[in-house]
């Protein structure tokens, strides 16, 4: 199972993304979970996560972000700000589990 942690600026766009990225993954029979969370509580619950992705609304704390998620060895992207605004569940899924499948090549490199 693979576990998704979304950071945003919380909305109510947000939500409605993680239903269509569940449903994606349920389509491709893909075991995650996905929970959507304030870009603030990314340093709690980095460790909770497998993939890390931001609201493109909240790019500017990339940098911020991404330094807490390397600590842990998390990978973490952008979404891109067509595939949010479309709530394109399918496109965020693909760019999670590509995140993730080269973190694991990276670690068994």
């Amino acid at each position: 199972m693979v576990k998704i942690g979304l950071f945003c600026a919380a909305g109510f766009s947000t939500g409605m993304l993680v239903n269509n990225i569940e449903l994606a993954a349920e389509e491709q029979g893909l075991s995650i979970t996905i929970e959507a969370h304030g870009q603030p509580k990314l340093k709690d619950l980095v460790t909770h996560y497998d993939v890390v992705l931001l609201g493109p609304q909240i790019a500017y704390t990339f940098s911020q972000s991404e330094a807490i998620c390397k600590e842990h060895h998390v990978p973490i992207a952008v979404i891109p700000m067509s595939d949010y605004g479309m709530l394109d569940g399918h496109k965020v899924l693909n760019l999670a589990m590509k995140l993730y499948q080269d973190s694991q090549v990276a670690e068994g490199a």
